[in-house]
């Protein structure tokens, strides 16, 4: 089967079936690092936790681009 052949196929396929094919691709280039996976994981529990207890306050997602547009606009 031709490269194109194969990509029309997959192109045919449903969405789900579409990121089912793209993600097994992507982590054949780049395999899962669990021992770091989890290392996240933990991180994004912690700061949820935080974020729940107040202990921290989120920053909405507009202000925080704005920042970021304006530091990077020159």
């Amino acid at each position: 089967m031709k490269t194109k052949d194969l990509i029309a196929e997959a192109i045919s396929l449903p969405v789900e079936e579409r990121a089912i094919v793209v993600d097994s691709i992507l982590r054949s280039l780049n395999p899962p690092a669990f021992d770091i996976d989890r290392k996240w994981a933990a991180v994004a529990r912690r700061r949820l936790s935080e974020l729940r207890s107040g202990k921290v306050k989120a920053i909405p997602g507009e202000e925080v681009f704005s920042k970021i547009w304006e530091r990077f606009a020159s």
